[in-house]
């Protein structure tokens, strides 16, 4: 059996989380959105010095404590340096696919809260001057930030409260089909960050108590590779919604929910993983179980840093992770669908 959960409310969060710039360690925007989503389903958030999000709530049994992780984190860039002619030289935050910013609108943030827009160039960026702009690696090196401001050098740059160590936050160019199909980047991982706020809504609105007491934990690093590594010592179990991958030995697709039995470096849990098969078939969800090559989560990160749990990892499965994604409104619902047979424990 499905839940019958909201996809307009899960459509309208999703767009929300990805219009609010959230690249790696700024979390400036991103806080009140998710304290607003708390509030109107009448829950509370904390945070720990990392800025992690938790959102406490009772279950039928609080003998056992289980969380439920997803990372508001996105890739984005830094200013590395400012070149004499006030373009910006840039560094990734996270391992965002070059060549597809290339072209892109930007919003520089400064220390100080000033904003400003720019556009994402590469340095041979005319096909009419420069003999290598088609096969110039695109890449830290040959990419650049030009200002939507009347700069002719650094020191123009620099009087405009712009320095190095700025974040540059990428356009996401949310969109969606008639037929439901969603493009923008940053699904990873603001879909799973919807989807868990859909399920949170499906149970306050059938006044609905998770089967154990459950911690949601929202991340801030994990495109670093640290985002789940500081939990609550009481939760025994954790769930990473994170995107699924689509690609060729891979089962999974845009319209099912994926489940990961192994990352790049270490298998989840097998009977935890075997349960989220299980419940998966329960309600009735479409899914799918790979095997990643190139690929980590909060899960991953919280054993690594010994955390006392066993983990599982699911989600929405995308095209062209790290760079314009697309996925489809049947993924999310699959997804949210089977955050709540695991939370109600079906």
């Amino acid at each position: 059996m499905k839940y019958k959960v909201d996809s307009e409310y899960l459509l309208k969060c999703f767009k929300k989380l990805i219009d609010t710039p959230s690249p790696v360690g700024y979390t400036h925007n991103i806080k009140p959105v998710v304290e607003k989503l708390t509030q109107d389903l009448k829950l509370q958030v904390t945070y720990d010095n990392r800025q992690t999000a938790f959102i406490t709530i009772d279950g039928e049994d609080n003998s056992k404590t289980v969380a439920v992780g997803a990372h508001l984190d996105t890739l984005g860039l830094i200013v590395r340096s400012i070149e004499s002619n006030g373009m910006l030289c840039i560094r990734s935050l996270g391992g965002g696919c070059l060549p597809s910013y290339e072209g892109e609108n930007v919003t520089i943030y400064t220390r100080d809260g000033r904003e400003y827009t720019g556009l994402i160039i590469c340095k041979s960026h005319s096909a009419h001057v420069f003999k290598d702009a088609h096969t110039l690696e695109r890449n830290e090196n040959s990419l650049r930030v030009i200002l939507d401001e009347n700069v002719k050098s650094d020191k123009d740059v620099k009087e405009l409260g712009i320095q190095n160590g700025d974040i540059i936050a990428v356009n996401p160019r949310f969109t969606q089909t008639e037929k439901g199909y969603i493009k923008s980047r940053f699904i990873d991982d603001k879909g799973g960050v919807a989807c868990i706020f859909a399920a949170l809504k499906y149970l306050f609105d059938n006044n609905l108590k998770p089967k154990y007491k459950t911690v949601i934990s929202l991340s801030c690093y994990e495109e670093v590779g640290l985002g789940g590594s500081h939990l609550p010592a009481d939760i025994s179990e954790y769930i990473a919604v994170d995107i699924g991958l689509i690609g060729p030995e891979l089962d999974g697709n845009e319209h099912a929910v994926s489940i990961c039995a192994k990352d790049a470096s270490m298998p989840y849990d097998y009977s935890l993983t075997t349960r989220l098969v299980e419940y998966a078939k329960k309600c009735a969800c479409d899914y799918a179980i790979d095997v990643y090559y190139r690929y980590g989560s909060d899960a991953g990160a919280a054993l690594r840093a010994g955390n006392n749990l066993i983990t599982a990892c699911m989600g929405m499965a995308v095209y062209c992770s790290h760079g314009m994604e697309r996925t489809h409104i049947d993924g999310l619902m699959n997804t949210t669908n089977l955050i709540l047979a695991y939370l109600l424990n079906i």
